[in-house]
């Protein structure tokens, strides 16, 4: 009798026959599990390799940074159609400061190409039509006076005021004297729609004060140059006339003086000079210098001899003429019955450009006749944009 030596003490264990163990099915689940996972880590770490050695341009991602915020972007057309540039898209952002940057971008037109756009040449903003583009002015010892812009951008375009672009009788009114009365400025400004081009004067009292309110009204301005008329000295317009006799530098520094009398002003018009227009080597250095400096000059038209269309053609600056004087008889019937001229010259030629002074007979003639001339569909324009102009 043998002895179970695995048996606990003092206890006997029957032998029984050992059956023989057979393959568990959980188990070979098990091992076929175990396989399928070993498969999955494998084929994940060929993927990576895959992926470590792929290119960094087959995948893009973006990521904003945590405090970054979305402007919020608006559209708005209908203050494109009210300035004057319905073929363009308006884009305004609200940057997270508050500020609003608005963008202008080509808006395709049915039946014609991309309509090409460059947002600054169609005026200022309203809300800044009172302070300047200080890219457009340079300092002097007259004060600021007007330059181009790194960009070719000109005052001429810069402070111009929109137009529809339609087609139609296009008319300029200029309305000149302004600054020389107080009440009659006043009159002036509160009286004539934003439609009517200002002239101010060059020796005029409180300037920068009536231009910010002549310019908060939409209006676009000029200066207006005193030049040596036929009779002078006996008529003499001022401190700074224009004089043919005088030298090139010393008009210059006039015309500088008036010019850094205000900002904001598209050109240069004459007041008087029936000789100065008409002395070409007198003429020639100003017309330059307004070229140069990114303005128009507005020939008032009262001078048959005038060499500025002459001039200005030649050196490309942005030119043009007074069509008729429209209160040489300062009475208000008699004042209006010119501009109705002036409305069938402009329907014979397109366009036309009134000139007058800023005279009680002829605001009131001119308020009232905008009213009546705009419901017959005619447009009433900045000067500017009737120039003569070959830099467009």
């Amino acid at each position: 009798m043998g002895t179970d030596l695995r048996a606990p003490l003092g206890q006997k264990r029957k032998k029984q026959d050992r059956p023989q163990r057979r393959p568990s099915v959980f188990a070979a689940i098990g091992v076929l599990a175990g396989a399928g996972l070993l498969g999955l880590s494998f084929y994940a770490m060929r993927s990576t390799d895959k992926l470590e050695k792929a290119s960094p341009q087959d995948v893009t991602v973006a990521v904003p940074p945590a405090d970054s915020k979305t402007p919020t972007v608006q559209r708005d057309q209908k203050a494109l159609q009210t300035n004057g540039q319905s073929g363009s898209d308006v884009q305004r952002t609200v940057m997270d400061d508050g500020t609003v940057v608005t963008k202008y971008s080509p808006r395709q037109r049915e039946g014609e190409g991309p309509v090409i756009i460059n947002a600054q040449r169609f005026g200022q903003d309203p809300k800044m039509a009172t302070s300047p583009n200080e890219d457009l002015l340079e300092d002097s010892p007259f004060g600021r006076l007007p330059v181009k812009g790194p960009d070719g951008l000109r005052a001429l375009e810069q402070y111009a005021r929109p137009w529809s672009g339609a087609r139609g009788n296009r008319i300029a009114i200029v309305i000149g004297g302004l600054g020389l009365s107080q009440t009659g400025t006043q009159k002036a400004i509160q009286n004539l729609p934003g439609e009517v081009t200002f002239a101010f004067a060059a020796t005029g009292n409180s300037l920068q004060r009536w231009m910010q309110e002549a310019r908060r009204d939409g209006h676009e301005l000029l200066i207006q140059m005193p030049m040596e008329p036929i009779d002078y000295p006996d008529n003499d317009p001022g401190p700074l006339t224009l004089v043919s006799k005088d030298s090139p530098k010393e008009n210059l520094r006039r015309l500088h003086e008036a010019m850094g009398k205000i900002t904001n002003y598209t050109g240069i018009v004459n007041y008087l000079g029936g000789r100065y227009l008409t002395d070409a080597d007198a003429m020639e250095p100003i017309l330059r210098d307004i070229e140069e400096r990114g303005l128009l000059f507005l020939d008032d038209g009262t001078s048959a001899q005038s060499k500025t269309g002459t001039i200005a053609q030649a050196i490309n600056a942005p030119h043009a003429f007074g069509d008729m004087t429209i209160d040489g008889q300062l009475d208000r019937q008699a004042i209006l019955r010119k501009l109705d001229d002036l409305e069938r010259l402009a329907q014979r030629k397109g366009t036309a450009i009134g000139i007058g002074s800023a005279f009680d007979e002829t605001v009131d003639a001119v308020a009232q006749w905008v009213r009546e001339a705009q419901g017959r569909g005619v447009e009433v324009v900045g000067v500017a944009s009737l120039v003569t102009d070959r830099n467009e």
